[in-house]
């Protein structure tokens, strides 16, 4: 799954907003934010730690559930937040009195049970992203390439895992040699080339037609080359990610001759420019 769905994002239970955020396959949301949508209070945080202490006497199978992740918060930076999955806030949810618990948790089976849709029926997904990138003003031509380009990069992915890749950082290390490789760039120097701040932070999101035709390009045959030799090492899969260079910059510096331009450029979808 691409880091459009993956990354933070914010749902609302009228009219409170409520962090969550993809971990281990699955959705955590941010407790303090369930607390305060359920008894707006103003000192959620407080109330959070008088909960822990119930939890860790009551029912300590939860609270050794719930972990801290990294969530933004309102002034554009990320903390440390205590979060728990659909599962265990529906526990507890049952520890907090309050009025709005049952609707809560109508709601929150609702969102649940959209997901699972999803899942079932990869095309619904689609058509969410597809209306949220519309939400947004961006360009039909270009939410199919985005769309596309999510697609794409799963199947990198699932081939990364299948040859055994599995750390975050070597995910990303990978993404780089591509990057570097199609663009001359990593991800965090195009980032910053495009003047994307931590808030913007989904470079993809920020690309334009041909940016995103050649990231799509070289994440297709990294997974096709990487199929057919099948790397078992980390260093061997770096390698291949590499060979894309052989490609990519030929094809890359042949369409900016016939363009008479470059294809990188510093341009973003930032609102308010």
């Amino acid at each position: 799954m691409d880091e459009f769905l993956k990354e933070n994002s914010i749902i609302v239970f009228e009219n409170k907003k409520i962090r969550r955020v993809w971990y281990e396959n699955q959705r955590y949301f941010s407790i303090v934010d369930v607390i305060e949508a359920l008894t707006n209070s103003s000192i959620p945080r407080r109330y959070r730690s008088d909960l822990k202490i119930k939890l860790t006497h009551e029912w300590s199978q939860v609270y050794e559930k719930i972990v801290q992740l990294k969530l933004l918060s309102s002034d554009g930076k990320k903390y440390l937040t205590d979060c728990a999955n659909t599962e265990h806030m529906f526990r507890i949810i049952q520890s907090i009195p309050s009025p709005k618990a049952e609707p809560f948790k109508r709601w929150l089976a609702k969102v649940w049970y959209q997901r699972i849709q999803e899942i079932e029926n990869p095309e619904l997904s689609q058509e969410r992203m597809k209306e949220l990138y519309e939400q947004k003003w961006y360009p039909k031509d270009w939410i199919d390439k985005r769309i596309r380009g999510i697609a794409i990069r799963q199947n990198l992915t699932d081939e990364w895992k299948e040859r055994g890749i599995t750390l975050k950082s070597d995910f990303a290390i990978l993404t780089a040699e591509i990057s570097k490789a199609t663009f001359g760039m990593t991800p965090q120097e195009y980032k910053e080339y495009k003047w994307l701040n931590e808030k913007w932070k989904n470079l993809r999101d920020h690309m334009t037609d041909f940016e995103l035709i050649f990231t799509m390009l070289g994440e297709k045959v990294t997974t096709e080359i990487s199929q057919q030799e099948k790397p078992e090492t980390f260093e061997k899969n770096k390698k291949v990610a590499w060979r894309w260079w052989k490609v990519a910059g030929v094809a890359r510096k042949e369409t900016e001759k016939e363009l008479w331009k470059s294809v990188i450029s510093s341009n973003n979808f930032l609102p308010n420019k």
